[in-house]
């Protein structure tokens, strides 16, 4: 495949300037000036194996594939609040005071924009800085002149959009979303069913920039903005970024499947006190979250294919807002599972983690891969992308792939097809019949 080099700066646009946004951001330029290590990023840190085991080919990734460099992104953002990056980072309170001050001017020079929001998406939080227009074609034009000027004064060559926003409430998508035509028309006329991140996801698409959904609201997974992508050639992602207790759902349920164990039931509750736990204590944005959550032991499990093991298995899923314990989030499970003989067991997690410092090494990745993409000619939904998703986007006819480890070999054999290297299927057989 043919792949345009990496030449110049990646602008970085983010709606949603949070907790998840400025530990991301302050991530990275700590990593320039070598004051932290880029810990949790497949593109920055991980391997990939080229040909066979004996050929002994292990690259980094970032040395096999040609990703921009951390030193040419550039970044800027639209927020609720009219703060600075440094005054974000310091209210979040994710990150210790004393890195922050080291890189003051940096988080400074960052410009952050007025934001699209309308409360009927998301209720429990509230700003002031905030676009205004006679209609939401005006709103996605006045975010594409965000996009121009910044281009301009950062000299980008091209530009990534991640949505880092707050879940914005559960609804069904309806005709307005069913064709582009139906969803500009629905843009000039106001019509309710648009939501900010739709509108932030067509201005992207408009623009050419690739765009990928944190949060798993409808967004950019809508027939109308699907067609988008796919007229201007653009490459898609999403949604909900995977950081903590799905992690680990995707890591244990595989692993019981693969050994035919059982599950009766999957108890699931989490604490947590930064603002999208704020969000979430809205019952309706809690649903959003909720649907994402549940859908990821059925597709693993295929309990249609395995009745006696998973046909019965009850998955309860709970998120608890509570403001002491900040963005350090408390995931709790409780399996109750069953073996030989159908004798029971119980396996029971407690992880104790922090979902920003989870979340931005994936927002590094998925713009330095979505970039990769563009570069490739890659357009539309990027399933090979799904790692780094709780729902991932994929065509209506297939179900998701959720088993982290064939997302892993999914998204490694992809770097692999793209570099023209041989794919590896991990039969091995020919090592043994050599002569």
């Amino acid at each position: 495949m043919s792949i345009s080099e990496p030449n110049g700066n990646l602008g970085v646009l983010i709606p949603g300037v949070g907790a998840v946004a400025s530990t991301f951001i302050v991530g990275v330029e700590a990593i320039k000036k070598g004051i932290a290590e880029p810990i949790g990023s497949m593109t920055q840190m991980g391997t990939i194996r080229l040909g066979k085991r004996t050929e002994n080919r292990v690259p980094l990734i970032k040395d096999f594939v040609p990703l921009s460099n951390l030193n040419d992104l550039v970044f800027g953002g639209w927020d609720i609040n009219k703060e600075s990056l440094f005054d974000i980072c310091i209210r979040s309170k994710v990150l210790d005071v004393n890195i922050i001050e080291k890189l003051r001017n940096q988080l400074d020079a960052i410009e952050i924009w007025p934001a699209i929001f309308d409360p009927k998406y998301v209720r429990n939080i509230d700003g002031n800085f905030i676009k205004s227009a006679e209609n939401k074609m005006e709103l996605a034009e006045k975010v594409m002149n965000d996009i121009d000027i910044f281009s301009a004064k950062n000299n980008t060559r091209s530009n990534i959009m991640i949505w880092c926003g707050s879940t914005e409430i559960f609804f069904k998508p309806g005709n307005v979303h069913s064709s582009l035509k139906n969803f500009e028309d629905g843009l000039s006329n106001n019509d309710p069913a648009i939501s900010p991140s739709m509108i932030y996801a067509y201005a992207a698409l408009k623009k050419g920039v690739p765009f990928a959904n944190g949060a798993p609201n409808l967004a950019i997974d809508i027939d109308a903005l699907i067609e988008l992508s796919q007229i201007n050639r653009v490459p898609i992602a999403g949604k909900d970024f995977k950081t903590g207790q799905t992690l680990m759902k995707t890591i244990l349920a595989p692993g019981l499947k693969a050994r035919q164990i059982g599950i009766n039931g999957w108890f699931s509750t989490n604490i947590l006190g930064n603002r999208d736990g704020e969000v979430l204590d809205d019952p309706d944005a809690f649903k959003t979250k909720e649907e994402s959550k549940l859908g990821v032991l059925d597709t693993i499990l295929q309990p249609e294919l395995y009745p006696k093991l998973y046909d019965e298995l009850y998955h309860k899923v709970r998120i608890n807002y509570y403001p002491p314990r900040g963005d350090n989030k408390e995931g709790w499970d409780n399996i109750d599972i069953f073996g030989w003989m159908g004798y029971k067991m119980q396996i029971k997690v407690d992880f104790l983690c922090r979902d920003s410092i989870l979340a931005a090494p994936i927002v590094l990745d998925l713009i330095l891969f979505l970039d990769l993409a563009k570069r490739v000619g890659m357009k539309g939904i990027q399933e090979w992308l799904s790692f780094y998703f709780k729902s991932p986007m994929t065509l209506p006819e297939l179900y998701p792939e959720h088993d982290l480890f064939v997302q892993l070999a999914k998204l490694k054999n992809t770097l692999r097809h793209i570099m023209n290297e041989e794919l590896i299927t991990h039969l091995g057989l020919d090592y043994f019949d050599e002569e």
